[in-house]
């Protein structure tokens, strides 16, 4: 029997806590490259190139972060399994700083000509590497520290740091903007937030280095039974499985990065807006974002989040159809409800997907498992979406496309979560994966 004491109040508590601000410095670093590469990294790396070629080449950029994250995730989980969650972790939150800071010191192609794209994006592939460990160990560390019958609610401390990182990186952008002006901001003074990511990341790990080992952990390390290989363990869960899992959670990556970062250059070179009201406007949507989260995983604990999940994924489909549409008016306050409504709909399946990935997996391989399908749905949703949303702006000079795709992609997810608990036996509160004969440990 396992000597792993269940966790006080306070360490669950100051567990949830670092986790999610850890996870938000981690986004506030990742969302500042969306925001750039969306209204400044085309002008200053790709500045040869038309408006459209260069917006198509700055979002390329974001994607190589994308293709890095399941680097960074089959790294970290490897090492988060064998090692323990708390020590990967910090080593994450570290590259990603890091990665962040030297962003703001990389000289212009006017300075340096091609070697400026090519920095940024090995700059790039940094951030992807550092946010691919933090995002399944955030929710991990939360999640296994948590009383039995809350598992969803503290699963979703470190998603709440998704919106919460997109709001300070926005308001950061926004507030040097204003304070520099449009000229200064665009020549030098864009560097100016991410040269306060060092000063972000060590308030971070401040944080983060009071944290406790996860008790699944200890436990799985106290029972010897470390898995030596995770990731290839972790596949004994049976492929169906995994890309059902994978097909489920696909989509909520995709719409939130057309939200949150193709949304910007649209409003701002096709339908009219003022780049000041659309970051506001996303802003203020990522706030009602964060706010609900705490609501729809207290609602996932008591009445289960399955139904609740396909719920949302159906919303965000019919959503999705429309918000595009309402942009596409030029009214300013038919543009604040579709970015509203996307700030509502998104966190009712964002804020249990974690949950639902880690649930697949037994402990003793948790890590590398939901590593391995949550950086596959980022590249996939969130890293191609910008990129693709743009190729198809351009072939047709009309959002119709995106429309379409957006909504292809909710409706694959929605069949893809409908056979998954369909085939899935339903999770017991307190209780993590369906235990496999493969894994004697915690499940």
């Amino acid at each position: 029997m396992s000597t792993a004491a269940r966790p006080t109040g306070g360490v669950v508590s100051r567990t949830a806590i670092a986790t999610l601000v850890g996870t938000t410095l981690e986004w506030y670093d990742f969302f500042l490259y969306g925001t750039a590469a969306a209204l400044i990294f085309n002008q200053q790396f790709f500045p040869s190139l038309s408006a459209t070629a260069g917006t198509l080449a700055s979002f390329a950029t974001l994607a190589v972060g994308f293709v890095a994250r399941p680097l960074g995730g089959l790294v970290f989980g490897h090492f988060g399994d064998r090692v323990g969650r708390r020590a990967t972790l910090v080593v994450s939150l570290l590259l990603m700083g890091l990665g962040s800071t030297l962003i703001g010191l990389v000289p212009t192609y006017d300075t340096i000509g091609l070697w400026a794209p090519v920095f940024l994006v090995v700059l790039r592939v940094m951030q992807g590497i550092g946010l691919g460990g933090e995002g399944a160990g955030a929710t991990l560390m939360s999640m296994e520290h948590a009383p039995a019958g809350r598992r969803n609610l503290y699963a979703g401390f470190p998603q709440m740091g998704t919106p919460a990182g997109l709001v300070i990186a926005n308001l950061a952008f926004l507030g040097t903007s204003t304070l520099a002006g449009d000229a200064t901001f665009t020549a030098w003074a864009w560097r100016i937030p991410f040269l306060l990511s060092i000063v972000l990341v060590a308030a971070g790990l401040v944080i983060r280095l009071r944290i406790e080992e996860s008790p699944s952990f200890d436990r799985v390390r106290e029972q010897g039974e470390v898995a030596r290989f995770p990731l290839a363990a972790a596949f004994q869960v049976g492929l169906p499985r995994l890309a059902l899992t994978l097909l489920a959670v696909v989509a909520n990556s995709a719409v939130a990065y057309v939200f949150m970062v193709f949304t910007l250059s649209y409003g701002t070179q096709h339908a009219g807006y003022d780049k000041q009201f659309l970051v506001l406007g996303v802003s203020g949507a990522a706030v009602l974002w964060f706010a609900t989260i705490p609501v729809w995983t207290a609602v996932a604990d008591r009445h289960g989040r399955r139904t609740m999940f396909l719920a949302g994924s159906a919303a965000i489909l019919v959503w999705c159809g429309a918000f595009f549409p309402l942009l596409d008016t030029g009214n300013p306050a038919l543009a604040l409800v579709a970015l509203a409504g996307m700030g509502l709909i998104i966190p009712v399946t964002h804020c249990v997907q974690g949950a639902i990935i880690a649930d697949t997996f037994p402990a003793r391989v948790r890590y590398s498992g939901s590593s391995l399908i949550l950086q596959a749905g980022a590249v996939l949703g969130g890293g191609l979406a910008p990129m693709i949303s743009t190729a198809l702006l351009g072939s047709s000079a009309s959002s119709t496309g995106v429309t379409w795709y957006l909504v292809a992609i909710c409706a694959a997810s929605l069949i893809g979560a409908t056979a998954l608990f369909r085939t899935v036996p339903e999770p017991q509160p307190g209780v993590g994966a369906t235990r496999l004969p493969e894994f004697a440990g915690e499940a």
